[in-house]
């Protein structure tokens, strides 16, 4: 089943409000590669996900550029749900993408969201789908969703 759904934000509450209306739509285990420049909003969009989720809150989602994976424990439809925001923007190799583990992460409650993910072919390759982002002006975003299967 295909899924293609778009938004338009005007700041960053309406993208967290945005990225909980995306958290209903998924179903683990699912990967999806969040596309955007540097300050698209994509962690802004984590942030409502994982809220959504009962995950954390979203003052406390911080962009994974510098550890590379965030792990938070939240549930949809009263299971558990693992969810990983992930940050490849610093690995140049597929070996050092390889030792992050992501293949483990995708485990049966697991949603898993890749920033830069485009960069590796074998996540385009293995993504279920990808949340794209585009800063139109101050504080407003285009987001689009896609969903392949």
């Amino acid at each position: 089943m295909r899924t293609e759904r778009e938004w338009q934000t005007n700041s960053a509450e309406e993208t967290i409000a945005v990225g909980a209306e995306i958290a209903a739509l998924l179903s683990p285990p699912v990967m999806l590669l969040l596309r955007g420049g540097l300050g698209a909003g994509k962690t802004t969009l984590v942030k409502g996900i994982a809220q959504a989720l009962g995950a954390a809150k979203a003052d406390e989602i911080t962009s994974p550029t510098f550890t590379l994976v965030h792990e938070y424990e939240g549930e949809r439809a009263a299971r558990p749900v693992a969810l990983y925001h992930v940050d490849v923007y610093r690995l140049e190799t597929e070996r050092q993408l390889d030792t992050l583990g992501w293949e483990e992460m995708l485990g049966d409650g697991a949603i898993l969201l890749v920033e830069w993910g485009d960069k590796f072919p074998v996540l385009v390759e293995r993504a279920d789908g990808e949340i794209s982002l585009a800063a139109v002006s101050a504080g407003g975003r285009d987001i689009t969703l896609r969903i392949k299967r």
